[in-house]
């Protein structure tokens, strides 16, 4: 059977200034889809506008969110139905790792970076995902793509609480899925392994020496690598659900297994 056309579907996606959110809105601008982008920097997503429209992006409409922030994701939601009239597509994709303190850590900044990671992690996917869901109960269509990490799976030492909120996305995912699946609704899991995006850049706090470091010797996913995962889920026949996909760089067998190479001479 064919793939889902995804032309004219409208799009949202949290988090899509950067990283894993804007190459999704570069594919999806690719299908024709229209777009409704939130994030906390509104100045990169303005930015941004001119290259979907030219990629083929019908509509593009950005919206300053932190989806943290109860009211400000009741808003993202109200304006995206404003715009467009429908919801067919929901990708959580804001999320963020913090330092790597272990649990017995008494540093005074820890408290609030696990805060930071649980509110905007968890607490933010439930907060967008309940104030998509009516509307595609509504419709009784739609698929709601949640961003999770390998983390979801393995956990390791000083990344208790970033792998707890990935686990929770995990437990989420399954949970919703039984919940919709009499209103046709789709949910979906991608589970990147190493990718090299602002990702290590902001749970190293800006240190761009320690971020390099994690790819270093190896070749990481890219964040178009992950988009086009979603892309994949999103297309396929309306009777097919990707459950969830875990995708890793061939350098990366294993979660704590990295095959680092030297440097070509």
């Amino acid at each position: 059977m064919a793939r889902v056309d995804l032309h004219d579907q409208v799009v949202m996606i949290s988090g899509a200034s950067s990283g894993f959110g804007a190459a999704t809105a570069q594919a999806f601008a690719a299908e024709g889809a229209r777009l409704a982008l939130c994030a906390r920097r509104s100045e990169r997503l303005d930015s941004m506008v001119a290259a979907l429209t030219a990629a083929g992006a019908p509509r593009v409409l950005t919206f300053a969110a932190d989806v943290r922030d109860l009211d400000q994701v009741a808003g993202f939601v109200q304006a995206t139905l404003a715009a467009f009239g429908r919801i067919d597509i929901l990708v959580n994709n804001a999320g963020l790792a913090r330092r790597t303190d272990l649990i017995a850590s008494q540093d005074t900044e820890t408290w609030d970076a696990w805060n930071e990671m649980l509110d905007t992690n968890v607490k933010g996917l439930l907060a967008l995902t309940r104030q998509v869901l009516p509307t595609m109960l509504a419709q009784e269509s739609g698929h709601i793509i949640n961003l999770s990490w390998m983390a979801a799976h393995v956990t390791y030492e000083g990344g208790s609480v970033y792998a707890a909120s990935k686990h929770a996305v995990r437990a989420i995912t399954q949970a919703l899925r039984l919940e919709v699946a009499e209103r046709r609704v789709r949910v979906t899991a991608i589970s990147p392994g190493l990718a090299e995006t602002e990702f290590s850049v902001v749970r190293f706090s800006g240190d761009q020496a320690r971020a390099d470091a994690v790819y270093a010797g190896m070749t990481p996913l890219t964040a178009d690598d992950v988009a086009d995962c979603i892309v994949f889920a999103a297309s396929r026949p309306w009777h097919v659900n990707v459950e969830e996909l875990i995708v890793k760089p061939t350098d990366q067998p294993a979660v704590h297994k990295v095959i680092r190479r030297p440097a070509a001479q």
